[in-house]
């Protein structure tokens, strides 16, 4: 008489897909409670969406409300399956929502689509001075700048909008990614986790390069990073956890800019070193 009856209920819950939910620790235990079989739930489970708790403290619980060893075993099949089929990343996609590559994006709103567009970053590891005459003849009065110097007079990637947006995707965006690599990550650089650790400057143009000034030195001492009148003003919105959409809080007028970080520590020689995600205002 039990197989009888586990028969029909098995074919009604795997006969409509179209209709299942996404499945929860609640949803199995209500299954448990209505007399449902090991068998029914068991189908159920591997033919349905699912976001089960199942840390140890979670499957000890299931386990002392009469969920048995084969449900559980089932349950954690399922959310490594969920997993393995998490969405491809697309790199071009509008929607923030969408798995990207972890990395600075800009907006493009220009063509008959929209799309992001993956902005490269470069590592200045040559500093260059300015104004060492002056200072020397003032005797350190007149200050002696330090600027990183970026190859290549223009950035790869560029708008005419005077307001661009960028979205900023950190490791957090693509949690079963994180543990292969960070992409936030270089040299003796510390993992960065939101835009407040980012500059936005605007970049000097010089013939076969671009220059930041990102220090300054005269008798009164030294100061290393950008300086105030040099920074850009930004604001930033979480989109969801790991994800932050950027806007300029000014028009930024043509040019080359860049959101700029210094890497902890300086590289052989003592120059300054920083990495520069770049790009151009036409």
């Amino acid at each position: 008489m039990k197989m009888k009856l586990v028969v029909p209920i098995l074919a009604l819950l795997t006969a409509v897909p179209a209709m299942a939910e996404t499945l929860s620790n609640d949803t199995v235990l209500s299954m448990i409670g209505l007399g449902l079989g090991d068998e029914a739930i068991v189908a159920k489970i591997r033919t349905s969406d699912s976001e089960y708790d199942l840390s140890i403290d979670s499957m000890v619980s299931l386990k002392n409300q009469g969920v048995s060893s084969a449900v559980i075993a089932a349950m954690i099949e399922a959310q490594e399956s969920n997993k393995a089929s998490a969405p491809a990343m697309a790199p071009d996609s509008p929607d923030p929502m969408v798995p990207h590559p972890a990395g600075v994006y800009l907006l493009d709103e220009t063509g008959e689509a929209a799309r992001m567009v993956r902005i490269d970053s470069t590592i200045s590891n040559q500093a260059k001075t300015g104004g060492i005459l002056g200072y020397a003849i003032t005797g350190g009065l007149a200050s002696m700048s330090v600027k990183a110097s970026i190859p290549n007079e223009t950035a790869r990637a560029g708008t005419d909008s005077q307001t661009p947006v960028f979205y900023m995707f950190f490791d957090e965006s693509n949690p079963d990614t994180v543990v292969q690599a960070s992409s936030w990550q270089s040299g003796s650089a510390q993992t960065i986790n939101s835009p407040n650790e980012f500059t936005l400057i605007k970049l000097k143009q010089k013939k076969g390069r671009r220059e930041a000034r990102v220090g300054s030195m005269n008798i009164g001492g030294t100061k290393v990073g950008v300086m105030d009148k040099d920074q850009h003003q930004f604001d930033y919105e979480i989109v969801r956890p790991g994800v932050y959409k950027v806007v300029a809080q000014e028009v930024l007028e043509q040019g080359e800019y860049g959101f700029i970080y210094a890497l902890n520590g300086g590289a052989a020689g003592g120059a300054l070193t920083a990495r520069i995600f770049d790009f151009t205002i036409y």
